[in-house]
């Protein structure tokens, strides 16, 4: 699908149009309700310049739904969408209408793709070749309404993948797209077929993820091509496939985290290459392969599994690399389909998850007194399961409990806090945690203890676990890190400027007249902590490493003081954690 498309190019005129006889939708009509693809589906793509009826080799090969590649702008500017980029083959009943509406009849359906290595290298992929973003949308909508479709595929590569100006209007058109179905009753679904390493999407594939979360626009799926490397090593294919996957996993994590596991794998698709790929023998998916991945992709619940492409799904010319018509290894006709096909389907294993959440989500409290909320918990995916509740964060002098202390998801549970007269003020974010077979979640509660207090007082969040700077307040730029980390899984980022330190603080009552040290590690150029306000005092340290500090003073008559972290003016980020007073 990427330097096998340079070939194709050749073949982008051959493909044969269809009548129109049997179309189920057509212009903006509907004359049925479309219906939306299965939880996990098995959609190999389909060579459409090829000339071959869609309908038959479905029908052949046992794949009843089929990714159809590409559509394409016919010539560098324009906003027109064609089958390969033939103006001979518009978005109409009359090119593939026939075929598509026999798949459909059958219980299948297709997802036709936009894009490929041909048009991302000829400026014709339609939204680098189109500078109107409704256009774009245009283009979209119309292969919905002619087709009666519910996904939309983009296979983005290559040049397309560092053409910032079309990713931003890409996204901005499914934006418009998903918008315009929702007020039309239309389910309409997008993913992104991208490019991979063997450990995830690399920074280029990430960067169009990252556009479509900052623009708004839901991705569905994102399905990556796990062959051509090119990286000069022999591979596992299977094993790869796996690894890249599970990078995957992890950056959509980072992407989305109000998503839970099974909610992120589910956004989880993969195409291989049966046989032999373009790179060569280094780079071949075998039949055994085909079994591994199969059974895999089922344990993790991913969306959808395909192979580039259809009529490569046979043996026909052993030891030949990136054929479009065979896959280069013995092998028996429609071995690759016969072997994912049963992955279609809406009942596949799917992991058990729930949520948890806190009702009111803060209170306030004078010393001695209690404060109450509801921890709720719901099943987010699967069945319900045994949840056990515990509360971390919460500062000496409170007590945290809950009735009952476990429940069955989707039950709920009475969080009480007690706090002691010799609670010191201030705000804390306690941390409710659900813990079940199948992992854990958590969420914020903020409890404030009134009033001036006057006992021996203490940092709130000073190891910003939280992953909040709250209660700190900080200088635009400043933020809570995941790393570099003293310890736990939070720092904070203090991030000078040429007119500003970055500084972040926290006003603290303590005890009059008394005698304390802060102590906290910092790393970084010009690291700076004090306190200031009722007591004044400082240091400093200049480190690549986790260096620990410690400021002695002596509090006034009030008690009050401003403890901080800063930089210096222009110097560069520098890191604090794990900060505390005695």
């Amino acid at each position: 699908m990427r330097r096998l498309r340079s070939i194709r190019a050749a073949l982008t005129a051959v493909a044969t149009a269809a009548t129109s006889v049997g179309l189920m939708v057509t212009g903006g009509g509907a004359a049925h309700a479309a219906t939306p693809l299965p939880t996990h589906v098995f959609a190999p793509y389909f060579e459409a310049y090829r000339g071959d009826s869609p309908a038959a080799l479905s029908a052949a090969s046992g794949a009843k739904y089929l990714t159809m590649a590409f559509i394409q702008a016919a010539s560098k500017g324009s906003c027109t969408p064609y089958w390969n980029g033939d103006a001979g083959k518009p978005i109409a009943a009359s090119s593939f209408g026939s075929d598509i509406a026999t798949i459909q009849s059958k219980g299948g359906d297709v997802i036709p793709s936009f894009g490929g290595y041909t048009a991302d290298n000829t400026g014709t992929e339609i939204a680098d070749s189109c500078t109107d973003v409704s256009a774009i949308a245009a283009a979209y909508e119309s292969v919905v309404t002619t087709y009666g479709i519910t996904r939309i595929d983009l296979d983005t590569e290559d040049n397309s993948l560092t053409n910032s100006a079309g990713v931003d209007r890409r996204n901005k058109a499914i934006k418009q797209v998903e918008d315009w179905a929702a007020a039309n009753g239309r389910t309409v679904q997008f993913s992104y077929t991208l490019p991979t390493t063997t450990s995830g999407l690399a920074a280029s594939g990430l960067a169009v993820l990252q556009n479509a979360v900052s623009n708004g626009a839901r991705i569905d799926i994102v399905n990556i091509m796990t062959f051509d490397y090119y990286d000069g090593a022999t591979h596992e294919m299977a094993t790869d496939t796996e690894h890249a996957a599970s990078g995957l996993y992890g950056q959509l994590a980072n992407l989305y985290p109000s998503k839970t596991p099974a909610q992120l794998w589910a956004m989880v698709g993969i195409t291989e290459m049966p046989g032999i790929d373009d790179y060569g023998a280094a780079e071949t998916f075998t039949t055994a392969d085909a079994a591994t991945v199969y059974n895999w992709a089922v344990q993790k619940g991913i969306s959808s599994l395909s192979f580039w492409a259809l009529q490569r799904d046979n043996g026909g010319c052993p030891g030949t690399g990136g054929s479009d018509t065979c896959s280069g290894i013995a092998q028996s006709q429609w071995y690759f389909s016969s072997t994912f096909a049963p992955f279609t389907g809406g009942g596949g294993p799917v992991a058990d998850d729930f949520s948890v959440a806190v009702s009111p989500a803060a209170a306030s409290v004078p010393p001695g007194g209690t404060a109450s909320a509801t921890v709720s918990t719901a099943v987010t995916a699967g069945s319900a399961q045994n949840v056990g509740l515990t509360a971390t964060g919460a500062p000496a002098g409170v007590t945290v409990k809950f009735s009952p202390a476990s429940v069955s998801a989707g039950g709920s549970s009475t969080l009480t806090a007690q706090v002691s007269s010799s609670a010191a003020p201030g705000s804390y974010p306690v941390t409710v945690t659900g813990s079940a077979a199948s992992g854990s979640h958590s969420a914020t509660y903020t409890l404030t203890v009134t009033g001036s207090g006057g006992g021996s007082g203490t940092i709130v969040n000073g190891g910003f676990e939280s992953g909040s700077p709250s209660p700190w307040t900080c200088q635009p730029g400043s933020t809570v890190v995941s790393g570099p980390v003293h310890s736990g899984s939070h720092a904070l980022q203090v991030t000078p400027t040429p007119s500003q330190t970055g500084e972040c603080d926290q006003s603290l009552t303590l005890a009059p007249n008394t005698a304390y040290t802060l102590t906290g590690w910092v790393q970084g150029d010009y690291a700076f902590i004090g306190v200031s306000g009722g007591a004044t005092a400082n240091t400093w340290a200049s480190s690549t490493g986790w260096t620990q500090l410690t400021v002695p003073f002596t509090t006034g008559s009030t008690g009050s003081v401003t403890v901080y972290l800063h930089g210096w003016y222009g110097q560069g980020n520098v890191y604090g954690d794990d900060f505390s007073l005695s």
